[in-house]
């Protein structure tokens, strides 16, 4: 494996459970406009949040290994389930392949919209029970209040594009209300689905609550982690990107666009088995 690693013009690699992790694609494109980039949605077997740890840490590694065998130079975790529980296992198997999660850069985005605190972290029922967002936050400020609560329908609303109206107004109002009658400061979107729902969030949040989304920050520090390896690509030659899935490879490209903010190109199916 050693030899698909150091090339600058190799491509970044980036998984998820579904199309989430298409918000962190898009702030990874703004950000790096001259990178390619190969992102895997395991479609088929979504959610992640549902599934014991080590399930996720075997699906990860699956997709992980998948990409690697494609001759990426970084794997970015747009999965805030596998960032909580399958990193250590990620960073063994490959290494030394870079690895960036979402759930560091997502507490240190948490804390300068929220110094003090009290912060709130929705996200789904694997990230809640890992406590990998408190762990987080305060690691680096102890004595911050973070509150977690777990919002499972978020995921299926957003994948079926249901993301504002009536059922999402019911289903976020069912899951923010305890929240909110905490009075946090910062709400964090602790899963990368749910930026697609930010509208409907942040309407029932109210404006006193900072939304906070890790994709801009996890988009700063790859950035950093090229720039910092030598490993940013040069030259003019137009990118070029690549979207795989483990099923409905049709609908990826539809919906897709709703998380990426584009339609993405030709969708391949792929076999992680």
């Amino acid at each position: 494996m050693s030899g698909s690693f150091g090339k600058e013009d190799a491509p970044i690699g980036i998984f998820d459970s579904g199309m989430g992790g298409l918000t962190v694609m898009r702030a990874l494109m703004a950000r790096l406009p001259n990178e390619r980039f190969v992102y895997l949605g395991d479609t088929a077997r979504l959610p992640y949040g549902t599934k014991s740890a080590d399930t996720v840490s075997r699906y990860a590694v699956q997709a992980a290994g998948h990409l690697v065998r494609r001759g990426i130079k970084l794997l970015v975790v747009a999965c805030n389930t596998a960032s909580g529980v399958a990193l250590p296992a990620l960073e063994k198997a490959f290494a030394p392949l870079p690895v960036v999660d979402v759930i560091g850069p997502g507490a240190d985005a948490a804390l300068a919209a929220s110094p003090k605190g009290p912060i709130a972290v929705i996200a789904t029922e694997g990230t809640v029970k890992a406590g990998a967002y408190p762990r987080a936050i305060q690691a680096r400020a102890p004595d911050v209040e973070v509150m977690s609560q777990a919002c499972p329908l978020f995921v299926p609303l957003a994948e079926e594009g249901l993301i504002d109206g009536v059922i999402a107004e019911l289903v976020a109002h069912r899951y923010l209300d305890p929240v909110l009658a905490q009075k946090p400061e910062a709400l964090v979107l602790g899963c990368t689905h749910y930026p697609a729902l930010k509208g409907t969030i942040g309407k029932i949040a109210g404006p006193g609550v900072a939304l906070v989304d890790s994709a801009e920050i996890a988009a700063r520090t790859v950035a950093k982690r090229l720039a910092d390896d030598g490993l940013l690509r040069g030259g003019t030659a137009p990118p070029g990107h690549a979207f795989l899935a483990t099923d409905a490879a049709e609908r990826f490209a539809r919906v897709g666009e709703i998380f990426l903010g584009i339609k993405p190109d030709a969708v391949e199916l792929v076999d992680l088995q």
